[in-house]
């Protein structure tokens, strides 16, 4: 069973983001505010979950949490400030946009940096132990999915209905084959060092 709560503030938020390793499309931040009687004894990291649990719990996550807020930052701004920097923004934007505004914040994972001089805590694996960031990472998950499932609508060659923009042998042929769209993040490695000459020399 997830804990519920880090600190003893009586308004303490949980983030988490989606989409840090992908080649294309956003990366994606959830923040979730949960009220002091919340249960949920299947809620845990979104990567322990199955695609029909996820999108099970996101409903009753968003009806029981005091409030929540997703943001997606596009690759022409990671390509700017960098993922980290851009996952970080994510999570600061979605915590920006809650009401009520938390007293303390807790973060998966090792990196982050303060908004509006709010107490932090970042905890490796928090989404495993943590109510609260658990519901940001199945909200950040599913709402990340739902997008690139709408950009395979437009680009169906890339199978992100699929892959959701993970660096797949599939996802990295069609780059190969078809180039890249303005979903893709440039400021990454798109291409395998050989395939990536292979793509620059049009061999």
């Amino acid at each position: 069973m997830l804990a519920l709560k880090y600190s003893t503030h009586l308004y303490e938020t949980g983030t988490d983001e989606a989409g840090r390793g992908c080649l294309a499309g956003p990366v994606t931040a959830a923040a979730v505010i949960l009220p002091d009687d919340f249960e949920m004894p299947r809620l845990n990291d979104s990567k322990q979950l199955n695609e029909k649990m996820r999108y099970e719990l996101r409903p009753l996550i968003e009806e029981k949490a005091l409030c929540y807020h997703v943001v997606h930052i596009q690759p022409n701004v990671i390509d700017e400030i960098n993922i980290l920097n851009a996952s970080i923004r994510a999570m600061q934007d979605c915590i920006k946009q809650l009401t009520p505004q938390p007293q303390y914040i807790i973060v998966d994972g090792n990196r982050f940096k303060p908004v509006k001089n709010i107490p932090h805590s970042c905890i490796i694996k928090g989404d495993g132990k943590y109510l609260s960031i658990a519901a940001a990472s199945v909200l950040a998950k599913t709402y990340r999915d739902d997008y690139m499932e709408r950009l395979h609508d437009e680009f169906p060659m890339y199978n992100w209905k699929n892959n959701k923009g993970y660096p797949t042998v599939a996802h990295r042929n069609a780059i190969k084959q078809y180039g890249t769209t303005p979903h893709h993040r440039m400021s990454f490695r798109l291409l395998p060092e050989q395939l990536q000459i292979e793509f620059e020399t049009g061999k």
